[in-house]
């Protein structure tokens, strides 16, 4: 995979120097009619509502409607499907999160599917933090009650995510070999329900964002004990890092969104829509959703998302290997 990043990455810095060669000037008719945007994730959402807000703002940047479409299921592989083989115009994008991109090729290896060996990186559009969530009930107060709790329980106690190959899921699997512990992982199908279940402590914990578990915890059914980043979140400054509730040192768990089309879109077009992204992402009404969410903004090229995805590629490679994780 790596020989293949890098022959990527240098397609991709041969696409930008063009780009820049011509002045960076996109394609004066694009876009010229309606453009969808499809996404893997389902309505309601935070990067559904992201993707909305912004879609709307290009709307009105580009003068043409923009749709969007939701394909939830299949690990991302419907709305994957259903735009990987569409015109690499600009006019078909998709939103998938870093770890359809990076974990896809080691949860499915029978199908022998690289995401950006089929799609390109056209923008970021945010990265999200993860807290530790347990219920309001629980005994545990840091994460040293929850370690020690696992270590005097090996294999019983439980934490629950939004599916096998998650973040949610391997960031469990990076606390365990971290701190040396044997967990039970349940799988939901519903990130409304994992909440819900976890408000009644089983399973005992499980890692949240903040647009996902808002419903929750605003009905003080559900408690925040650690962050996992390496720094506190302005929207919960209370709340330690893992490190400082007692956890593993350096524990940080993210995710980030991208659009990506197509590969073959040319030079200019991508140019344009990597340009007319960022001004979208600057206007004060989405930095506000933004800041609400916690969605941290990046100013990431299409070749650092490659980067980045690279990077995650490897940490996730290890995960797998050492549980033999599997969606085939």
């Amino acid at each position: 995979m790596n020989i293949r990043l890098n022959r990527r990455l240098a397609t991709a810095a041969l696409a930008l120097g063009l780009a820049a060669a011509f002045g960076a000037h996109a394609d004066p008719s694009f876009p010229n009619k309606p453009v969808t945007l499809t996404t893997a994730f389902p309505p309601g959402s935070g990067p559904d509502a992201v993707l909305r807000q912004v879609g709307d703002k290009l709307s009105k940047l580009w003068g043409q409607p923009v749709m969007i479409t939701n394909r939830p299921g299949g690990g991302g592989f419907i709305a994957i499907e259903a735009v990987r083989r569409l015109p690499a115009d600009g006019y078909n994008l998709l939103q998938l999160d870093s770890e359809h991109l990076s974990a896809l090729p080691l949860l499915y290896k029978s199908r022998n599917f690289v995401t950006l060996d089929h799609f390109d990186p056209m923008a970021i559009l945010f990265r999200t933090p993860f807290l530790v969530a347990v219920s309001t009930d629980s005994k545990w107060k840091d994460m040293k009650d929850l370690i020690a709790a696992a270590k005097a329980n090996p294999g019983k106690l439980s934490y629950g995510s939004w599916g096998v190959g998650s973040p949610g899921h391997l960031a469990g699997e990076q606390l365990e070999l971290q701190a040396g512990l044997d967990m039970a992982h349940v799988a939901y199908r519903e990130v409304s329900q994992l909440f819900t279940s976890v408000a009644t402590g089983e399973p005992a914990w499980s890692m949240a964002s903040i647009p996902s578990s808002q419903g929750v915890f605003k009905a003080g059914k559900l408690r925040y004990i650690a962050v996992a980043a390496p720094r506190r979140i302005p929207q919960m400054p209370d709340v330690p890092t893992v490190q400082e509730a007692g956890g593993p040192a350096n524990f940080d768990i993210n995710s980030f969104v991208s659009l990506v089309a197509p590969k073959g879109l040319s030079p200019e077009v991508a140019a344009k829509i990597n340009a007319d992204v960022q001004k979208v992402l600057a206007d004060p009404e989405v930095k506000a959703r933004f800041t609400a969410f916690a969605f941290e903004t990046l100013n990431w090229t299409p070749a650092e998302i490659r980067r980045q995805v690279d990077t995650k590629f490897k940490t996730y490679e290890q995960l797998v290997k050492r549980k033999n994780i599997s969606l085939d």
